[in-house]
């Protein structure tokens, strides 16, 4: 059999134009040994390469469980674009959501109903909240946002809405990229201090 150097030729161009192109949106196919060190599943850097090729700024796929109180969250997002991501800062989405979610007595009112259903009074003892009205109030914009509701099976107990539990999830699942030691611990994440 013949080989046809000058169709093997054009395939190589069009390889290497597609690479520079790839190179110029700044994503890059990791080399296969790179992702043989990221996992051991199979199937996951052919995944990683199906990424790479969604162009702009790149892709994101996560999937995961949550089972807790009886009830179980489960999720798979595919090719989710980072330049989307990206957009919900611009746009103040994200700076909305932080600033719901992100004081300490709504996350620990969020811990306290992922782990199962509970009534106010019952926050009031698992958060070391004072009074009930203090639960209200950071029951509010929680209830507003619609990452809270009453349990429609037991009438004054809250939960968080199951279509909710995967986002909490997964920004804890990005805080602990954050604070992740492999990546070197930043000192500003662990001190008394707020860092601003």
């Amino acid at each position: 059999m013949e080989r046809d150097y000058g169709k093997e030729i054009d395939e190589l161009k069009g390889m290497i134009a597609e690479l520079a192109q790839r190179n110029e949106e700044g994503v890059r196919i990791p080399p296969k040994s790179d992702m043989r060190r990221m996992t051991n599943n199979k199937h996951l850097p052919k995944q990683l390469r199906e990424l790479c090729k969604q162009g702009g700024t790149g892709a994101v796929n996560y999937m995961g469980v949550f089972s807790s109180g009886g009830r179980q969250s489960n999720w798979i997002r595919e090719k989710i674009d980072t330049d989307h991501l990206l957009a919900l800062i611009e746009s103040d989405v994200a700076t909305k959501v932080l600033n719901c979610i992100g004081n300490n007595d709504r996350l620990n009112i969020l811990l306290a109903l992922l782990r199962g259903s509970k009534t106010v009074a019952q926050l009031v003892e698992y958060c070391g909240c004072n009074t009930t009205g203090q639960v209200y109030h950071h029951l509010k914009p929680l209830l507003a946002a619609d990452v809270v509701a009453e349990d429609s099976n037991k009438r004054g107990y809250y939960l968080v809405l199951p279509h909710r539990v995967q986002g909490i999830i997964m920004v804890l699942a990005g805080i602990s990229d954050l604070v992740d030691a492999k990546h070197g611990i930043s000192e500003a994440w662990y001190s008394e201090d707020d860092a601003e």
